[in-house]
């Protein structure tokens, strides 16, 4: 278990990492989000001792990363792949680290083939993508088997391949009973590996918890309907105190009353229903919702003319379907 408490990082004026205090818990994944500027790198960073900071404590297990006798057996963490001697090849660069470390020779081999470099391991450094560099980085992780994994966008510079196979890694080892916390911009792929989020801005924690918590309390949700009388039935929703927007030649999105009171409605009013299931935004628009206001870069508006889809269950007033 990690156990961060009371964090504080500045940089000259600029506070990075404010008061920040949140736990990571032993067998789940746990996506750790924020917009760009919001503090997540330089937060793993203290965690690992790597930045000096104003104030705060990260316990690994009860016991601070610098106590830790034999570190690459407890914590493995990646925060840039890019740190590695161009000169070397993949395999010395981890029997360098293995030998370092008291690891044996051949848990390299190991390593190279567990995350798909055993036929590359022979090539320098310098000819490796961005992707063959975030899997040598993950070997490196794993060369000490750590019950512990930090890391900074570990799925960067990989191809759809390989971000499936990271996101099935990572569960795996969860599931194993291991404490992995992942720093990411690819939410959707938190959303099909996470199991906890951690969600901060401008350096102060937004939320924690279940990512289905967190999707409930951000994220818009509404009812999609179905029908061949699609007028008719809206009208009657409207008068029940729903809000509607129509969808097709047939289609109605439906907030404002539960899916149980539309089905009621329904057989009151002899409806016949082709369709009626719940619908929700998704990680990204509750991500985007919680952090509206802790931004650090904004798009601008839309160039005259150009139009913007309204998000769904972004819905007109009772009677006022589009």
């Amino acid at each position: 278990m990690i156990e961060i408490r009371h964090i504080t990082k500045r940089f000259g004026s600029t506070v990075a990492v404010d008061d920040l205090s949140f736990d990571v818990h032993p067998g789940r994944v746990t996506g750790f989000l924020g917009p760009n500027g919001s503090g997540k790198s330089t937060t793993m960073r203290c965690m690992l001792g790597l930045d000096r900071h104003e104030g705060g404590t990260t316990m690994f297990d009860g016991q601070p990363f610098r106590s830790l006798s034999k570190p690459l057996f407890q914590v493995g963490a990646l925060l840039d792949a890019g740190y590695v001697h161009p000169a070397r090849t993949g395999r010395n660069h981890l029997r360098w680290m293995a030998a370092s470390n008291g690891v044996p020779s051949q848990r390299v081999d190991e390593c190279l083939a567990m995350v798909g470099l055993a036929d590359v391991g022979g090539r320098k450094v310098r000819g490796y993508s961005l992707g063959m560099r975030q899997r040598l980085g993950l070997a490196g992780v794993m060369l000490g088997d750590p019950t512990t994994i930090i890391l900074d966008e570990p799925a960067n510079g990989l191809d759809p391949e390989g971000v499936r196979w990271i996101r099935d890694f990572l569960v795996a080892l969860a599931r194993e009973g291991r404490t992995i916390l992942v720093s990411s911009h690819l939410l959707s792929e938190i959303s099909l590996m996470a199991d906890d989020l951690v969600v901060i801005g401008r350096g102060r924690l937004i939320e924690q918890g279940p990512v289905s918590q967190f999707i409930d309390r951000y994220a818009r949700r509404w009812v999609r309907v179905r029908t061949p009388t699609p007028r008719p039935f809206a009208e009657a929703l409207s008068r029940a105190g729903g809000e509607w927007r129509a969808f097709g030649a047939d289609g109605i999105d439906v907030a404002g009353l539960a899916i149980e009171q539309i089905g009621e409605l329904a057989m009151q009013t002899g409806t016949v229903l082709h369709e009626l299931s719940p619908q929700s935004e998704s990680l990204e628009d509750a991500f985007l919702q919680a952090t509206a206001g802790a931004q650090e870069y904004h798009s601008g508006a839309p160039a005259p003319g150009q139009q913007i889809p309204p998000p769904p269950g972004q819905l007109g007033p009772p009677g006022g379907g589009r």
